[in-house]
């Protein structure tokens, strides 16, 4: 099995503020660092940490190649991450010191995808394998589409939020994740949740894994002390595919992502605070 990421690759900008900056407020930053990000990048990191094999499908810019390199040093197979002829994605994070984030994100080659390069990609993809999905690229329905005829499992985090993505792809998908914002959203926009299998997250309260005609399966998250949040659902939903990839059941992967997530929130980064996967073992022992 394998987990496949059609996923943004970002050069993350990120900005230690003494407060989120009100509009209009010119705000001095107390530190600055860059690193790999994007959702997609994030995910792929997570999994691969995880354990499970992981190719990721994306693109960079020409003087993004160092984004490429460093996935393929966290154990991401990058044989499909085109050299675009645009600019590397990249994002612009401002975090303050309760680890709150806002974070605005510019595509760049994470909208150079099309269906063809993206089908090319997923010709080797078997059934069984894994397939996520997020809202920072393009040909996401064509690659959901693609998968599922293969029989591949389809995980699409419905984020950045936007009602009609999520309308377009939802009849190829196998587990629709959002948080709870963005399930209020799609309630408000369909006038109920649809009747699919679904994550919400609930930030530091846990998450909620909802399958039809079941009781929800709660997770709580662990209590540790944050530093930064970014990239903390990217790692839940990272940790959870390569669990599913690797044969464990809805709860254990649920307790894994979990016990992920929490590492990773105490940590600055997004990519580079992704635990491996004896990190979360040792920390699961430690809390049973």
């Amino acid at each position: 099995m394998a987990v496949w990421n059609l996923g943004s690759i970002n050069i993350d900008h990120v900005y230690q503020v003494p407060r989120l900056p009100a509009p209009g407020e010119t705000l001095g930053a107390l530190d600055y660092s860059s690193g790999l990000g994007g959702k997609g990048g994030n995910q792929s990191v997570a999994s691969a940490r995880a354990g499970a094999p992981t190719r990721h499908v994306g693109a960079v810019g020409p003087e993004g190649r160092w984004a490429r390199d460093l996935l393929s040093d966290y154990g991401v197979d990058v044989t499909h991450v085109r050299i675009a002829d645009v600019a590397s994605g990249h994002a612009i994070i401002y975090v303050d010191p309760a680890a709150e984030n806002v974070i605005v994100t510019f595509a760049g080659a994470n909208h150079t995808a099309d269906a063809a390069n993206v089908a090319a990609a997923l010709q080797t993809a078997q059934a069984g394998d894994t397939l996520l999905l997020q809202n920072e690229t393009t040909a996401q329905v064509e690659a959901a589409r693609f998968a599922r005829s293969r029989d591949l499992r389809v995980i699409y985090s419905a984020a950045p939020f936007q009602v009609e993505a999520v309308r377009a792809i939802l009849p190829h998908v196998s587990l629709l994740v959002m948080n709870a914002g963005e399930a209020a959203e799609l309630r408000t926009a369909f006038g109920e949740l649809p009747d699919r299998e679904m994550i919400v997250t609930l930030g530091s309260k846990g998450a909620e894994w909802h399958v039809p005609g079941s009781d929800p399966l709660f997770m709580p998250a662990f209590k540790v002390t944050p530093v930064d949040t970014t990239g903390a659902g990217d790692c839940f939903i990272g940790t959870l595919a390569a669990a599913l990839d690797l044969g464990l059941d809805r709860p254990t992967a649920m307790r894994r992502a979990a016990a992920a997530a929490a590492i990773q929130v105490t940590r600055a980064g997004a990519a580079q605070a992704m635990p491996a996967q004896a990190e979360v073992d040792a920390f699961l022992s430690d809390h049973p």
